[in-house]
């Protein structure tokens, strides 16, 4: 199975539904926390590292760029998705839906571990990788270690959304929260940059000859269109704003993130490409610019 295939589910619920659930009656409260966290029963170890890393990263973007947004947090059994979720939502999937409650799963799951094509299929090389990366406390394959870091991704949507940030461009709120992602990991947590860069760096090394959209102006006239009806295609641009996210902290370390806080906050009016290129050269920092200049090279 190619890698492209197994991008199908992996990041087409960007915006997802409400919850339903109204209460929590079914769930334990872990208490002493940035954010209201509950859990299923019998996670409660699962519920306490989560509600620690997410600590950690409010407190990082707090100081960073003074702002807190207000976030639940929800880490739930297969069981307990199926109740505070909405239809359609799969099982192991991390997402902030509008209720600004960020959902994720306590147990391994079919999902993460579909990730993972067959090792006969993988060079020598990469398999090496993968099984140091990716590997499971049985001692198996997981990408849990990724989409555990997807977890952080989807909390910096509170920010941005939160905020009253104009993010000029529906692709600049992805960006923008992989900047944050990648210099949270970066500065907080360097063991695990590998597993946040090494399935884009999959993904993006196979090519983009198959996809049917490639470039910034498709992802922005078509956002919705590719999320819902080219899933696949979709994930190969968040994995490029993956591998651009980690150029940009390269370039610019963990200051531009409030670099580029700063401009997507102060400038209202819509700029044109020419305009947003020049603005966030300016203000924000070069490297963030050229992923508009440089995308389709």
């Amino acid at each position: 199975m190619r890698l492209s295939v197994l991008l199908s589910a992996i990041f087409a619920i960007s915006t997802i539904q409400s919850i339903r659930g109204q209460g929590y009656n079914n769930l334990r409260e872990l208490p002493n926390h940035l954010v209201k966290v509950f859990y299923s029963s019998g996670h409660e170890q699962r519920a306490l590292t989560i509600a620690n890393r997410v600590d950690k990263v409010l407190s990082y973007y707090g100081r960073i760029l003074g702002f807190q947004p207000k976030v639940s947090l929800l880490i739930l059994s297969a069981t307990d998705w199926s109740i505070y979720t909405s239809k359609g939502a799969v099982y192991g999937m991390p997402h902030f839906n509008d209720k600004n409650i960020l959902i994720v799963a306590a147990e391994d799951n079919a999902f993460w571990r579909s990730f993972l094509p067959p090792s006969d299929q993988i060079a020598p090389g990469l398999r090496e990788q993968i099984s140091s990366v990716y590997k499971s406390s049985d001692s198996g394959l997981s990408m849990q270690p990724f989409f555990d870091l997807l977890a952080v991704h989807e909390l910096g949507h509170a920010f941005h959304l939160q905020g009253s940030l104009t993010m000029q461009r529906k692709w600049m709120s992805e960006l923008f929260v992989n900047v944050l992602l990648h210099a949270y990991i970066a500065e907080k947590e360097p063991e695990s940059l590998p597993a946040l860069t090494l399935f884009p760096q999959m993904v993006v090394g196979g090519g983009s000859q198959e996809y049917k959209y490639t470039g910034l102006q498709d992802i922005e006239d078509r956002y919705n269109e590719i999320a819902r009806n080219y899933p696949q295609n979709y994930g190969w641009y968040q994995c490029r704003w993956h591998m651009a996210a980690a150029d940009i902290y390269k370039a610019a370390g963990w200051q531009v993130c409030k670099k580029l806080w700063d401009a997507l906050k102060n400038k209202k009016e819509k700029l044109t490409d020419a305009e947003l290129i020049n603005y966030l050269d300016a203000e924000a920092d070069k490297s963030v610019a050229d992923v508009i200049k440089n995308w389709d090279r």
